[in-house]
């Protein structure tokens, strides 16, 4: 028998990406005594800087915004007990069509096949069961996260086969039920026009085309507070505003669609680990 331990790889873009769609696992598979290893793919310079000054505007430094995310993002995996932290350093490409994306060193413009190279050499060293990354339109079309799909793919296709792969994503009931719980606690959500819409309609996928459903509830506190710890970035987590109650009943659940397996495990599932333990 092999002793090498049970280990989960999240490959994200940002700092505090690792919360939103993975905390409540990263906290669970930790508690179970799984290794848990996050990759983040950039150093997040695109986001809010002190007092909510936005990218472009007078007084924001994408290297200090760096450097204070690098710190809040060490709180996050302290508190969802993430055992290893890889980050690939790239420049935050910022949203699509944002001067940032072919800025030089942004992550949207490096080659795919460069970044996948050095994930790979992670794939490697840490072995994983389990590898989880976005969809192909980085679940709502952001540049760096689709980039991190792309790369996570083709660095699994350079490596020995892992047992099971998964991208992130939402059942559309709960995003409706998100769209509720934002007009519940009075977030400003403007009317969107047909064309945008449409795009929000199409986030997520139909319930029965989830594969994956795994209880977190029991960890809805940890991972309400690794949110928090991104301080700097709390004007853009409208989670933070629901309180821990209400969030855990609106996230204590995280859903993924299994897209490589070797085990044979049967979906719908409830354990990413299913099959292997």
């Amino acid at each position: 028998m092999n002793d090498r331990p049970l280990t989960l790889m999240a490959v994200h873009a940002h700092p505090d990406d690792e919360a939103t769609s993975t905390g409540g696992v990263l906290a669970r598979y930790a508690a179970e005594g799984i290794r848990t290893v996050l990759v983040t793919c950039t150093d997040g310079g695109c986001g809010d800087g002190p007092g909510g000054v936005k990218p472009g505007d007078p007084g924001h430094d994408p290297a200090a915004v760096a450097l204070m995310r690098r710190q809040e993002l060490e709180a996050s995996c302290d508190i969802l007990k993430i055992g290893h932290l890889e980050m690939l350093d790239y420049a935050d490409s910022g949203m699509m069509g944002w001067p940032a994306n072919d800025a030089p060193g942004s992550f949207w413009r490096t080659p795919v096949a460069e970044s996948a190279a050095r994930l790979a050499e992670l794939l490697r060293r840490y072995r994983p069961d389990v590898v989880v990354t976005y969809d192909e339109n980085g679940f709502y079309g952001h540049p760096d996260h689709i980039q991190a799909n792309r790369i996570t793919m083709a660095a699994l296709a350079m490596t020995e086969p892992t047992p099971k792969v998964y991208w992130t994503t939402a059942p559309r009931s709960m995003m409706q039920r998100f769209g509720e719980a934002m007009r519940e606690f009075g977030a400003d959500v403007p009317e969107p026009d047909p064309a945008e819409a449409a795009a929000i309609a199409e986030i997520g996928l139909p319930d029965e085309e989830i594969t994956t459903w795994v209880d977190t509830t029991a960890f809805g506190g940890q991972k309400f507070d690794a949110l928090a710890a991104h301080a700097s970035q709390g004007e853009n987590i409208f989670f933070l505003g629901m309180g821990r109650e209400r969030f855990t009943e609106l996230m204590g659940v995280e859903t993924f669609v299994r897209v490589q397996d070797t085990t044979g495990a049967a979906v719908p599932e409830n354990d990413l680990f299913a099959g292997l333990r």
